[in-house]
């Protein structure tokens, strides 16, 4: 059972914070030792929207005047934040208490999940191992205390986002990104999306029962909803060390951000917030969580005014430009005959996801990149200036709009914090 857990229609900034100090209170307790050194693992900059980095900051103020307190966001493989960066989402910790994540240098070997375990969860669609490669410090360095810190949302790869994919994602390694994401790929997006335990997720707790038990850490998850003003607040907060706290936290997160709309949309624009979403890679989320409303011909339209690349690291950009999203079966038979994409996997799959499967348009109105640019990569253009005047975001509502000349659109401002489908789509999904 979780240790402590929190819901309201909205949880003040005071409660959210006075929480994160009972979590400590309670860690001294159910541990039972004092507290020396201390790691926080945040999420990155594509959750600052949930708040948790001023839970982090909250946690570091607490104990930084007689801890040792480091702080490590679960970067994955995103490009690391700058120093102003860390500034604008952690507020006051020093910025040399704040570490980058190595996924390729700054591993270690932990153990393997075997095949037939990752065979028998994907209902033998993949037969791979999943080889665990965790962050160096996390694993090699001593810890009094470990806290996860992490936003539950829908996600494209393990069903909800934060848990224990803060360990074998946000601190993964080349490896375990790599043939981790492949077998959700190969498993279908559309099976994975806003399901409490996907294939991938239980052999993620299959890993985490068996290499970190000795970890003395806690998760503190946040789950968010819009309010009747449609701002984002935060409406549960679930503290604890074991998969029921999880799985508060995916129900919470399945009933508040999960919305059913009654027949397929013909056209959603959406809208990726510029200090938030530099790539396609992140800002693809557009993607994942719009694709379950979108109907057949439809067409999805991303305002991402800070685009700027495609891939999170150079050599994924590059694949990205090389071979575009043209669906599965061209994205396939492309990793079947090239060792650039085997090499980078986890590119593969990305190239995956971020393809409609000729059932709909994808367009991008980028702040950064050039028609040609987004062409290549198989996605319409329109030009930024265009779809701002057309679709001024401050002026338009959550959900539907009819415009002056009568074209009707979906408007989602903020498609990370979600997932849309039809009631249809989600009955479809893969047992």
């Amino acid at each position: 059972m979780p240790w402590f857990w929190r819901e309201a229609e909205e949880l003040s900034q005071q409660k959210v914070d006075g929480l994160a100090l009972r979590l400590l209170v309670e860690a001294r307790e159910r541990i039972n030792k004092d507290f020396r050194r201390v790691l926080l693992l945040p999420p990155d900059l594509t959750r600052a929207h949930s708040g948790a980095g001023k839970i982090t900051e909250t946690i570091y103020k607490a104990l930084a005047a007689h801890c040792d307190v480091h702080v490590i966001p679960t970067l994955g493989q995103h490009i690391p934040h700058t120093a102003q960066q860390n500034r604008w989402m952690f507020g006051n910790i020093p910025n040399g208490r704040i570490h980058v994540h190595d996924w390729i240098g700054g591993v270690t070997r932990v153990g393997t999940i075997p095949a037939h375990l990752v065979e028998q969860s994907t209902g033998g669609l993949a037969d791979w191992e999943i080889p665990v490669d965790l962050n160096t410090s996390l694993m090699r360095e001593s810890w009094d205390l470990i806290i996860n810190i992490g936003h539950v949302v829908p996600h494209e790869v393990l069903g909800f986002a934060n848990h224990n994919k803060n360990y074998f994602i946000g601190l993964g390694g080349k490896e375990t990104i790599c043939t981790s994401h492949m077998a959700a790929a190969i498993y279908g997006i559309e099976n994975n999306l806003g399901k409490l335990i996907t294939p991938l997720r239980s052999c993620f707790n299959w890993a985490e029962n068996e290499f970190l038990g000795r970890l003395p850490d806690v998760y503190f998850q946040v789950v968010m909803k819009r309010s009747p003003e449609n701002r984002l607040v935060t409406c549960g907060l679930y503290a604890g060390d074991d998969l029921e706290t999880y799985m508060m936290a995916a129900r919470a997160s399945k009933k508040e951000n999960i919305t059913i709309v009654k027949k397929p949309i013909k056209k959603i624009v959406a809208v990726m917030q510029e200090d938030e979403f530099h790539s396609t890679w992140v800002a693809n989320k557009a993607v994942y969580r719009t694709r379950m409303a979108l109907a057949d011909g439809g067409e999805l339209l991303i305002i991402a005014p800070g685009l700027q690349r495609f891939g999170e690291q150079d050599a994924v950009d590059v694949l990205i430009r090389k071979y575009g999203y043209r669906g599965t079966p061209n994205t396939l038979q492309k990793y079947k005959e090239n060792s650039d994409l085997q090499a980078l996997a986890h590119a593969t799959a990305h190239l995956i996801h971020g393809s409609s499967e000729g059932r709909f348009t994808i367009s991008y109105a980028p702040g950064h990149l050039s028609k040609e640019e987004i062409e290549q990569v198989g996605y319409g253009y329109v030009a930024l200036e265009d779809a701002l005047k057309r679709y001024p975001p401050s002026q338009m509502k959550e959900g539907w709009n009819v415009m002056p000349d009568g074209e009707e659109i979906f408007f989602i401002s903020t498609p990370s914090s979600g997932l849309w489908a039809t009631q249809e789509r989600l009955d479809a999904q893969r047992d």
